[in-house]
This record gives structure tokens, C-alpha cells and sequence, in this order.
């Protein structure tokens, strides 16, 4: 799929570990990988930054074997739940946790086991739609069993039109600043294995001496992140450190703050390199618009225009197209790497194309008079946490094992739950963090008199969105 073979003699990984590969290497690891897979079925992938985790992505998606990336420092807890519903055939899973899942190891590599699962409830497996080839869950955080169904065209289309807008070649070498179970973070991924690049893999964050100390001992070209990310960097300074060989920065998964945005690309032209605010969902593989740079300071607010390939509209409440400048209206996204559409259970995986290359992205936007849009608010009760989209009704649903008065609303980077009773607040805040894996502060209780509702008897998360 990746066309690896064309870049054999090429560096395809370098690990913070000290770890080396070649794609010639990476094709044969792959194929022992798939050999190893006695006949086809649904494989879980426990993702993690490492060069083990990377193999099993690459062997499935090379040799068809259907995939789920998952979070794997995830609470087992929500992996079970998963496996309930959805019973893969294989996880491929860091070897230290194989105990909490059992199964059978069937191969191993690296720090990685290949488990072979049986379950003693089969439920009914009707056939896995033969073009299905990944799925990514749409909740970040929840351990929701949504999943958006992705074909290889899909994958492929969407790491193609990513390459050139960047102008990916091999000469490029990103470093891992995403978890690769995220659409983001795999779209990186893609669209460097397809141009030969060479993927710089650490487990560090941006906080940690060793990050940076990787990073330029192994003369990073590219970083990527999420707003929480730039606003991370801002602090510790990143417009005065010495980083010739880092010449492009991207910035998706959530809207950053326009004076920030505009700060990094005014770095970026003073320093000759690139910044570029990017706008995508899971349900489009990755991306569906970027800024290009060259109108970056002029339109820094903006989310730019259609990746290549791709072709945006604005819908009306009735569905009607909007054509006037500056008019607010829903985003529609036409494209080939609009995925097949959504699975909550083993026999969604069965299902067809849904979408027909057309996505409803729930975002409302508007379209200035040069054709740059620009994102104004979301139609559904999702947030963004440090680039992970985050179901707040799931969430709610968490804390209601605390307290069934409770209810959810938030902004980006901080979800607020109220509650009526005192002394929750600690819990609460333990309970989510467990079981999203956002840090503490991604979360706020309030104690209020009374959950606020309307005349329908519904919640009134609007009344609680003002309150904010």
C-alpha cells in the first residue's frame, strides 16, 4: 500500500532508544508479521510510541489485515469493554500486559506479543467488508465502541494530498509529538512512509529535556501538534531556541488561538521556515483543509482551503447551498478520503460505503470572498482536550457512577461538570482521569444548587455553557 519497496536503502525509523531500520527491513518484518497471522480477522493494535507498535501498523495495513488503533495506556478496563463487543481474532499488544488479556502468542517482536483470542460467548461475525482496511475511534478519550470505518484508498488519498501541500520528500524527518493511534498522529505517519522519509519515534513529550535532546541530536526537519502543544511551547520558550535543521511546523486537531497562530508565523517567515494551521476529522482519514503559507499572515484566523483533491461547500439549516461571502452556514467536505462511515458493533464492520465521498463535518463556517474559511462553532456536543475530540455525554455518562446529578459542558481544553452534592469533587476528577488519560487539570466540578433543565425536561447545557 505504502509502496515501500521503492525506498528500500532508506532510513525508515530511528527510536529514541537507539533503535535503526531500513524499509527493506520494515518490508520483511511486516511480511514475517502477516505470515505469522494463521487466517484474516480483526486485529486490535494497543498503540504506543514505539517501534513494535509501528510494525504491527505497517504489516496490516501492507498485507490487508483489518486494524483498530486503540490507546494503549488506556485503562484495561475500557480495552475489555471493546473486546466484548467488537471480540477481535488478535491484539497486538506490549508484551508486559498480555497477562490482563490472555490469548495465545502466536508472534513477537521487539516489545510486542501477537495474541490469539478466543472467547467462550462467540457472538455472530458476519464477513468484514473486504475494502475495510483501518478504524480509528471517533471519542479520543471515551473508550466509546464508535469506530470510523477507513478503506486503503482512503488512507492512501488522504496521505497523498498531505505530501504535496508539504511538499513531503525523502529527505524529511518528523518526530513523533502525537500518539499514533490518533487520525493526526497516523496521518504523519502516511504521508512520510510514502515519500521514504525517515520517522524519528519517541515516547518523550515537548516538557521533557530528552524529547529535545533527540530531536536535535537526530536533526528533526518537522514537529507536529495539537493547539495545547504551541501553547506548551510558548512557555518554554521555543521562539529562542537554536533549531536549524526544524524547517516546517503543522498545527491541527482543535483551533488555536488566532494571536498565537499569528505569533508562530511570524517566527516561522523571520526564521525561513514554515508554519501551517491545518483543519481535519477522523471521519476524512486526517486533514481536509490547510493554510498555505504563503497567505498565513494574512489570514492567520483561518482553517485555509480544501487539501488537494478534496472540495468544500456551506450548507443552510434547510440544506440549501450557500454561495454569499461571510455567511455562517454547516461545512461539508467532498473527497476520496472520506471514510465508509461509522461501526458500533462487530457486524457494522460488514457494512458498505455510507458516506459516498461526502462528509457533514457538524462544524459551522464561514467563507471569506477569497475562498478561505474559517471555523465558528461546533453543531454537536463535542469538545477538543489537547487534540483528542472528547463526547461530553460520554463523559457525563462516567461520572453519573459517582453522582446520576451531574451534567457536562465545556470548551476546548477544559470540560466543567456540575454536580449538586459536596465533596465529589476529587472522585470525579480521579475517575476521569483514569479512564481518559487527560491530566487532571482537564477537568473542573462545580457545585451548583440544581441541575438546570427545560420545560421539555431535558438538561439545559446551554444555560451551563453561559455559566462557563
Amino acid at each position: 500500500m505504502f509502496g515501500l519497496e521503492k525506498h528500500k536503502f532508506n532510513i525508515a525509523v530511528i527510536t529514541d532508544k537507539g533503535e535503526t531500520m531500513t524499509y527493506n527491513q520494515l518490508v520483511a518484518i511486516a511480511k514475517e508479521f502477516a505470515d505469522a497471522v494463521p487466517q484474516k480477522g480483526l486485529l486490535f493494535c494497543l498503540c504506543e510510541n514505539r517501534i513494535g507498535s509501528l510494525v504491527g501498523y505497517v504489516a496490516c495495513m501492507e498485507h490487508h489485515i483489518p486494524i483498530v488503533l486503540l490507546d494503549g495506556s488506556k485503562d484495561i478496563s475500557v480495552l475489555q469493554n471493546l473486546m466484548t463487543i467488537y471480540q477481535p481474532e488478535y491484539i497486538w499488544i506490549s508484551s508486559d500486559k498480555i497477562e490482563s488479556i490472555g490469548g495465545e502468542t502466536i508472534y513477537k517482536y521487539a516489545t510486542f506479543s501477537l495474541q490469539k483470542m478466543q472467547y467462550e460467548n462467540e457472538i455472530d461475525k458476519p464477513e468484514i467488508n473486504p475494502e475495510l482496511a483501518l478504524c480509528l475511534t471517533t471519542s479520543g478519550s471515551t473508550g466509546s465502541p464508535k469506530f470510523v470505518r477507513l478503506t486503503a484508498k482512503n488512507v492512501l488519498a488522504n496521505a497523498e494530498s498531505i505530501a504535496e501541500y508539504l511538499e513531503i520528500d525523502e529527505q524529511e524527518r518528523p518526530i513523533t509529538t502525537l500518539p499514533s493511534y490518533y487520525s493526526y498522529g497516523v496521518s504523519v505517519i502516511n504521508s512520510h512512509l510514502i515519500k521514504g522519509a525517515t520517522l524519528l519515534l519517541t515516547e518523550g513529550t515537548v516538557a521533557q529535556r530528552e524529547f529535545w535532546n533527540f530531536l536535535k541530536e537526530q536533526k528533526a526537519t518537522s514537529i507536529s501538534g495539537v493547539p495545547y502543544t504551541y501553547e506548551m511551547l510558548k512557555m518554554l520558550r521555543f521562539f529562542r531556541m537554536d533549531l536549524p535543521y526544524l524547517k516546517t511546523m503543522t498545527q491541527a486537531g482543535g483551533k488555536l488561538n488566532k494571536d498565537i497562530a499569528k505569533e508562530y508565523i511570524e517566527f516561522a517567515k523571520e526564521k525561513g521556515k514554515k508554519f501551517f494551521v491545518m483543519y481535519g476529522q477522523t471521519e476524512a482519514t486526517a486533514r481536509m483543509s490547510y493554510l498555505p503559507f504563503e497567505h498565513a499572515l494574512e489570514k492567520y484566523a483561518s482553517i485555509g482551503i480544501a487539501i488537494p483533491r478534496g472540495k468544500f461547500s456551506l450548507i443552510d439549516v434547510n440544506g440549501n447551498p450557500i454561495e454569499e461571502s461571510d455567511v455562517d452556514g454547516e461545512l461539508v467536505y467532498i473527497g476520496p478520503n472520506v471514510s465508509l462511515g461509522y461501526a458500533e458493533c462487530r457486524a457494522d464492520l460488514a457494512k458498505g460505503d455510507e458516506n459516498h465521498g461526502e462528509l457533514h463535518t457538524g462544524d459551522v463556517a464561514r467563507r471569506d470572498s477569497d475562498g478561505f474559511y474559517y471555523i465558528t462553532g461546533r453543531m454537536k456536543r463535542f469538545v477538543k482536550v489537547w487534540g483528542n475530540r472528547c463526547n461530553l455525554d460520554a463523559t457525563e455518562q462516567m461520572v453519573k457512577s459517582i453522582t446520576t446529578s451531574c451534567a457536562c459542558v465545556g470548551v476546548d481544553d477544559k470540560i466543567t461538570i456540575f454536580v449538586t452534592e459536596q465533596g465529589l469533587e476529587e472522585s470525579i476528577i480521579k475517575l476521569l482521569a483514569e479512564k481518559t488519560g487527560f491530566n487532571p487539570k482537564a477537568f473542573e466540578v462545580r457545585v451548583i444548587e440544581a441541575i438546570p433543565v427545560k420545560s421539555s425536561g431535558k438538561i439545559d447545557y446551554p444555560a451551563m455553557q453561559a455559566m462557563l
